[in-house]
């Protein structure tokens, strides 16, 4: 009987042949829409200025060139110091923001922790009121003095709330209740509970997490924009904003020799930029793939 039953529910849940090819075609085109974008952008990053002038951007470019690279590794010991601080801050940043991450959310995954509502809403308060940029800039520049330090561009980014809540889903999820009941009746801690029991549970949503956070530093400017002035501190994508900047200055400014400005590889360059600061999230993001597809979804159930 449990056979039959077993074998009606694989013949319905069973896709058919056409309906396959559809759908294995319907993914391959999403993937074409994705991929396509970055195969442009790096096929006009070698392009030459004067294809770009006559036939615009191309999958093919009718001339390669390699000026654009030329232009933007001239400096090459700013950019590598610029790459040595991104990878320091995206490193020490990801790897403290997640550590805090799961240290706030395993205690409101658990249904015995009598102040988990407090705390959540503490946290989930943050996204919906903010002290303002003013006030932001004082406690940092001014209370805190960490300006101009590598710690400025670490700190402001160890907590976010919406990632708390995606991991205490996760961890409500994927840790039972009567596995930690059972640790304690071993005699383990709340520490040792966290670390040898819960922690190994959650490699998908620690990973998911990480992958965000790793993501958030790398990308971002703002914080060396608003508190850096020390050019030895520059991140890299901050350094490519500067370098972006100046390249619209020369495009701009009347008083540059009119020559200069046509021989500017001012598009190839801008396209040069994208793939020099995406390049390591697209090479990192395969060694997570298939922590994050799991943890985003199991993150994502209400609980």
């Amino acid at each position: 009987m449990d056979k039959a039953i077993n074998k009606k529910s694989y013949e319905f849940n069973k896709i058919s042949a056409r309906s396959n090819i559809i759908i294995n075609l319907i993914f391959i085109l999403i993937c074409i829409l994705f991929i396509a974008p970055l195969i442009l952008v790096l096929m006009v990053s070698f392009s030459s200025k004067q294809s770009l002038d006559a036939y615009g951007y191309q999958f093919w470019p009718a001339g390669f060139d390699i000026t654009a690279y030329t232009y933007i590794f001239r400096y090459s010991s700013d950019l590598t110091n610029a790459y040595g601080n991104s990878i320091l801050v995206t490193g020490v940043g990801s790897i403290a923001s997640t550590a805090i991450i799961a240290l706030y959310a395993y205690p409101l995954s658990r249904n015995n922790f009598a102040h988990r509502n407090g705390f959540a809403f503490f946290a989930f308060f943050t996204t919906i009121f903010g002290g303002g940029l003013v006030p932001w800039v004082f406690v940092y520049s001014q209370f805190l003095k960490i300006n101009n330090s590598l710690l400025i561009l670490i700190m402001p980014y160890l907590v976010n709330a919406w990632w708390i809540i995606i991991m205490r889903t996760f961890m409500k999820q994927s840790v039972p209740e009567e596995l930690v009941e059972a640790a304690r009746i071993d005699g383990a801690g709340e520490f040792r509970t966290f670390f040898s029991v819960a922690l190994p549970l959650c490699k998908a949503g620690l990973a998911t997490i990480f992958l965000f956070c790793l993501v958030k530093f790398w990308n971002d400017y703002y914080l060396s924009l608003v508190f850096i002035t020390n050019r030895h501190l520059y991140t890299i994508q901050y350094y490519l904003y500067s370098m972006l900047d100046g390249i619209n200055y020369l495009l701009t400014n009347s008083n540059v020799p009119a020559d200069a400005r046509r021989n500017l590889p001012s598009e190839a360059a801008r396209m040069a930029l994208a793939v020099i600061a995406v390049g390591p999230v697209i090479f990192t993001y395969p060694f997570f793939r298939r922590f994050f597809v799991k943890g985003l979804i199991i993150g994502a159930v209400k609980g």
